[in-house]
């Protein structure tokens, strides 16, 4: 028995879809109804001079529309420009909510009610910028090599926090053992020397920088009231006068993601570096992920942060960090920023842009996911692609 072909379906133009008189007569109660709550000009209460019967004044003109579409003749276009407007003004309205609702979820979460931490009676400081140098136990000499480069120290570094507003601090959980072992100890013999550490509530771990990323974002939220937090490996080079001036840039922008945006393959094959387990989740053998920051260097606003914050129980983590914070951003009504300054390559690149006028905010070799050999290279890039202390000093912030 032959099947019966299925009878084709012909699709209107997407955006082309007429509207029913009722469809119409809908959406005009609904724009309506919201004119008046927007005004405020509903009265709720029978008229006195009309008993029985509910006065209200018109707020949005749509009474006139209403009455029209009784009648044979009427105006669908002034109709659509009603709801259109209508709809402006509730997704304005929106916005406000959602905003004032995060700002109140912060807030409990800096006092403990978020993150399942102790309350905190010590309001946040604010900052400018929080920058964080994600760092390992194995890596004094990389952060010596910074020091001694573009990360000042001692008075300067408190100096560069209070008339600058910019915080830098080198990122760094516990080892896990029990008590505190060696590495940790080394650490707090550090901090006491250097006081430019943040400490967190984790365990290090090559397949836990997710996790770090998250805890990151969120004590950085409770210390700092900050207008941008950034994440910087320990082995990039960094411009602060630029990097701070071109995040100012944004400042007046709501929900902000800036970095170097890249869109590279899912690596399915167990063993090769940058393996994602988790691969089948972006479709087919051979996708490529969404649009997110490299993770050498990149920054969120404010919102962001504290996005991360509240909802760090519940963001899921990749194998990857910097995939992890794209997913935790895609979702979202996120202005993705692709800054191409915060990912120039080391000399000569740098040095020519740097001659030209056009100074990097950051500096790193692709081949190696950051500075080759940055211990040995990180003066050299300094002296050869630096802004100079007066370009930091007289940056905006």
């Amino acid at each position: 028995m032959m099947a019966q072909p299925q009878l084709e379906k012909k699709l209107l133009p997407r955006g082309r879809t007429p509207l029913t008189a009722k469809a119409v007569l809908a959406l005009c109660v609904a724009s309506f109804a919201v004119g008046l709550l927007l005004s405020g000009r509903v009265s709720l209460l029978p008229s006195a001079s009309a008993p029985g019967k509910v006065k209200t004044t018109s707020a949005s003109g749509c009474d006139d529309s209403l009455a029209k579409l009784d009648g044979e003749s009427h105006d669908p276009k002034g109709i659509m420009n009603e709801v259109s407007r209508t709809h402006h003004a509730i997704r304005s309205l929106d916005k406000a909510v959602s905003t004032l609702e995060m700002e109140l979820a912060v807030e409990r979460a800096r006092s403990g009610g978020g993150t399942g931490g102790a309350a905190s009676t010590k309001a946040p400081q604010k900052a400018s910028v929080v920058i964080g140098i994600n760092t390992a136990f194995s890596s004094k000499k990389r952060r010596d090599s910074l020091r001694e480069t573009w990360v000042p120290t001692g008075e300067k570094l408190r100096r560069l926090e209070k008339e600058k507003g910019i915080v830098i601090r080198f990122v760094i959980g516990r080892s896990g053992a029990a008590g505190g072992g060696p590495a940790d100890r080394a650490i707090d013999a550090e901090e006491a020397e250097n006081k430019d550490f943040m400490r967190l509530d984790h365990v290090e771990g090559y397949l836990e920088l997710s996790s770090k990323t998250r805890i990151y974002f969120a004590t950085a939220v409770a210390t700092w009231d900050a207008d941008f937090y950034v994440k910087v490996d320990d082995d990039v080079h960094v411009n602060l006068g630029m990097l701070s001036t071109r995040l100012a840039k944004y400042r007046a922008r709501p929900r902000v993601y800036v970095g170097c945006m890249k869109s590279g393959p899912v690596l399915s094959q167990r063993g090769v570096k940058y393996h994602e387990p988790e691969y089948w989740k972006f479709g087919d053998v051979g996708n490529k992920y969404f649009r997110h920051a490299t993770g050498q260097i990149y920054a969120v606003s404010k919102d962001l942060a504290a996005y991360i914050s509240v909802n760090q129980p519940i963001l899921h983590r990749y194998a990857n960090e910097d995939v992890s914070l794209g997913a935790w951003l895609i979702g979202l009504e996120v202005e993705h920023v692709d800054d191409r300054s915060m990912c120039c390559a080391t000399p000569p690149d740098c040095e020519w842009k740097k001659r030209a006028g056009n100074v990097c905010a950051a500096s790193f070799d692709w081949s190696c996911s950051g500075v080759c050999r940055s211990v040995d290279r990180m003066k050299l890039i300094h002296n050869a692609c630096g802004e100079g202390q007066e370009a930091l000093w007289g940056a905006a912030t």
